[in-house]
């Protein structure tokens, strides 16, 4: 692996998120999702509360912070940020691929200490973190430095993302997907903490979901077409004349919307398997949608760099107003909890764009 690119690659990834026309927001399918609203709630708004549970454990909200970066020497500043309000507030934190972390192949660096992982736990004790590693990986990834990063970062699962597109497009990808399903059943049979496997934009068809019935995945991040699209921002990274810039163009608004991906992922996966609700998410309000088609937390990733990046006092103003959406949503359809709306029967419908 060639540090530098590596790094320069990651930074890439930040810098581009960041930039509108890498965003496809308007393609959720949630604008489409309508939540009936109960004008005789039967409740005060004090009472609803956004406790939920993860994995049988408490948490404060059904909100997480999914995978943004690592393995750069600008990712520890964003990931402390992110850390230190995700903590105060209850929110859990996914954190990005620890590929560098795993690779023994990975050379030593001045600006990277792996070390870090375990000062940041130190530093957050409380903090629900989610470890990442890409799915092509898998077969690369020793049991000894598996162990040793799940010792280092207790983190409450091991998120493996899969990424076909963004892989195919990259020009440092490794679109090499071959036995990844089998590589991932042996994970799950294997790994000491709960698995998830997370889209990373382009979300899950219902073939997919099909494929995964028999996998003992813990959740599945739906990560849906909505949001940051790693083919545009892989585009954005090669030549605008190049083969991958105009593929990059032609696939723009290549995968299955995120509301679509919750509601075949809930009639699919029943309820052995969390859903985990993701992509293009930009509202408390959007994330009662999510919760009402299925979902059972609820993932910001775009939005919640953006206000990291401004400060700590932003990225706290920018949560506090997704949990009061999503409580004024949960007021307007008389209910008292998460929980409630994604059991209640006729809590939404398809309405005309």
């Amino acid at each position: 692996m060639d540090i530098q690119q590596f790094e320069g690659r990651k930074q890439d990834h930040v810098r581009l998120a960041l930039d509108e026309k890498n965003q496809a927001t308007a393609l959720t399918g949630l604008s489409s999702i309508h939540l009936n609203h109960d004008a005789l709630p039967e409740l005060d708004l004090e009472e609803v509360c956004l406790d939920s549970r993860c994995f049988g454990q408490a948490t404060r909200t059904p909100f997480f912070v999914a995978a943004i970066t690592a393995g750069h020497s600008e990712s520890a500043a964003i990931n402390r940020t992110l850390g230190s309000v995700c903590s105060d507030r209850g929110w859990a934190l996914g954190l990005g691929s620890q590929r560098r972390d795993l690779d023994s192949n990975v050379p030593e660096s001045s600006s990277y200490n792996p070390d870090d992982w375990g000062h940041f736990r130190n530093e957050f004790p409380d903090l629900m973190v989610f470890a990442n590693i890409g799915i092509s990986q898998l077969s690369t990834i020793s049991t000894e430095k598996l162990d040793e990063l799940i010792q280092k970062l207790r983190p409450a699962g091991l998120v493996v993302h899969t990424n076909p597109l963004q892989e195919a497009i990259q020009a440092e990808g490794t679109p090499h997907f071959k036995g990844a399903l089998h590589d991932l059943e042996t994970l799950c049979k294997k790994c000491p903490i709960p698995v998830i496997l997370k889209e990373t934009g382009c979300g899950f068809s219902r073939t997919t979901l099909e494929k995964l019935r028999g996998v003992a995945l813990s959740a599945v991040d739906v990560s849906g077409l909505g949001g940051t699209h790693w083919a545009r921002i892989e585009g954005a990274r090669a030549e605008p004349t190049s083969i991958r810039a105009s593929a990059a163009r032609t696939f723009a608004t290549w995968g299955e919307p995120t509301a679509d991906s919750v509601i075949s992922a809930r009639e699919i996966l029943l309820k052995k398997t969390e859903i985990w609700g993701s992509g293009g998410v930009r509202s408390g309000l959007d994330a009662a949608k999510l919760i009402a088609l299925g979902a059972d937390r609820i993932g910001y990733a775009q939005p919640a760099l953006a206000a990291a990046l401004a400060g700590p006092a932003i990225l706290d103003r920018w949560m506090e107003q997704q949990e009061y959406e999503l409580r004024v949503a949960l007021f307007c359809t008389g209910c008292k909890t998460a929980s409630e709306l994604k059991n209640k029967e006729n809590a939404w419908r398809r309405s005309a764009i």
